[in-house]
């Protein structure tokens, strides 16, 4: 299977870079490259990515309001941030926006393509360390007034789901959740997939920040 990523980013040497660099990969190629997030809407109907490396700063619409206008889209493609910042509050904005991974620009290109296919295989991909600070974040910052409210969405999973929404949001991957909970990797992902569709959430990295949001109280004290 190839893997088909769109490119948005205002910077050409960047777009240009990140194309030379990826289509040395076999399985990865670059569908196309817009610089604004105003054109990704009609990127996507012309070029079908798979995957969209989208950028954080950009003139007109930026990353975040771009991330989120197309995981709103029926069936979008996976969303990796891909920018030379690490501001927490970008990163957090970025996963709560529905975005499946946050690479830095500086990323060595074989872990860039890794996290594309990671992605687009459905498992989240961040920068080392990047989960546990926003998992950090989501306590320290405004979550009160969502605290209870995650609680009560949570209920609405069954306590086996809920169990492999813990493992989630823990980081685990549905190999290791299934040897934690004795299931197969089909069996999570059916979990998962129930999961996402109850709560209606974009992704598994969404599940993590609402189970974050459920137990800051209890995380805090």
């Amino acid at each position: 299977m190839v893997v088909r990523v769109l490119l948005v980013d205002d910077d050409a040497l960047v777009r240009s870079g990140l194309t030379f660099l990826l289509d040395a990969f076999d399985d990865i190629k670059v569908v196309g490259a817009v610089t604004d997030g105003t054109q990704v809407a009609g990127a996507i109907n012309r070029d079908r990515p798979d995957v969209v490396l989208m950028d954080v700063r950009m003139p007109g619409m930026d990353g975040l309001t771009a991330t989120a206008a197309l995981r709103a889209r029926r069936d979008p493609p996976e969303v990796i941030m891909l920018t030379t910042f690490d501001r927490d509050d970008h990163v957090v904005r970025a996963m709560r926006a529905g975005a499946s991974g946050f690479l830095l620009k500086h990323t060595p290109p074989h872990d860039i393509a890794r996290a594309i296919r990671s992605v687009a295989a459905g498992e989240p991909m961040l920068s080392p360390g990047v989960l546990r600070r926003v998992m950090t974040m989501a306590a320290a910052g405004d979550v009160d007034p969502r605290e209870e409210r995650a609680r009560v969405v949570l209920q609405q999973l069954s306590p086996g789901e809920r169990e492999v929404a813990l493992l989630v949001a823990q980081g685990h991957t549905n190999q290791e959740i299934g040897v934690a909970r004795l299931m197969s990797t089909a069996t999570v992902k059916a979990y998962v997939s129930r999961i996402l569709a109850k709560l209606k959430l974009a992704n598994r990295v969404q599940i993590a920040l609402l189970v974050h949001d459920a137990t800051a109280g209890r995380d805090a004290g």
